[in-house]
């Protein structure tokens, strides 16, 4: 199974908009600093799914028939808002997976073109190709899932954004499924009181709970770059990374 981080950033991106911080200007000089709506594709040789549509450009990422599924964590803007443009396609309905929310986003429910939403419900797993996705509730404005994803070679990958630190029944679930490898939300360097979405230290905490072989950070906003760019940590624990926009990660499956 394979994970491709197409975006790791928190909404507003690095950088932001007429800000003038070390990480914003250092996003406008090189594209490797940059960070898009946060988003990952998942890989088999036989299923593709996209892990939510923030990004603006998914008719041209994406030919027709390239995609298995999308799959939301929630309705934010920044998560969705590639499928406004998205959904005005020509073809086979593209299944969208989200969680239960009566309101969505704008008009898409009312207005979805080629987009067929379907509702996940939490710890009920969906069998998309050869993936198996089991929606976590997580801790947010806005009714949200992470995701469990397990490969056909028995490959489990964690996806946890947006959140601020995990409900007890999805952590409990967490550490019994005892993923290998999983990204989570860090939009905030430490910040004692942070809102809606972890900052590190409670990212941290998450991370030693569940455990896993390997964790990458992402939902990024600019003031963690800055803090990060200024020597904010000496070293990241181990197993533990900051994710960039394009980082590719093979998920090993059980030998």
């Amino acid at each position: 199974m394979r994970v491709t981080f197409l975006g790791t950033g928190a909404a507003g991106g690095v950088p932001l908009h007429g800000c003038p911080c070390a990480a914003c200007a250092q996003a406008r000089r090189d594209p490797a600093a940059v960070r898009r709506p946060c988003s990952a594709l998942v890989e088999t040789a036989a299923t593709r799914i996209l892990l939510d549509a923030g990004l603006t450009d998914l008719d041209h990422r994406f030919p027709p028939g390239s995609l298995d599924a999308i799959v939301l964590t929630h309705f934010h803007p920044d998560h969705v808002q590639g499928l406004f443009h998205f959904r005005w396609g020509v073809g086979e309905p593209i299944p969208v997976w989200a969680p239960p929310d009566t309101e969505g986003c704008a008009d898409l429910y009312r207005n979805p073109g080629l987009l067929a939403f379907r509702q996940a419900a939490k710890f009920t797993p969906l069998d998309i190709g050869d993936l198996r996705l089991t929606p976590l509730p997580l801790i947010h404005s806005k009714p949200t899932h992470g995701y469990a994803v397990e490969g056909p070679d028995g490959a489990r990958f964690a996806y946890l954004t947006d959140t601020l630190d995990l409900p007890p029944k999805t952590a409990a679930w967490l550490e019994d499924w005892a993923p290998s490898a999983l990204a989570l939300d860090c939009t905030f360097p430490p910040c004692g009181n942070p809102r809606n979405h972890n900052d590190w230290t409670r990212a941290l905490a998450s991370v030693s709970q569940i455990a896993p072989a390997q964790a990458w950070l992402t939902h990024i906003g600019h003031d963690f770059d800055r803090w990060w760019m200024e020597g904010g940590v000496d070293q990241a624990p181990a197993g533990v990374a900051v994710a960039r926009d394009g980082l590719v990660v093979d998920v090993a499956g059980t030998p």
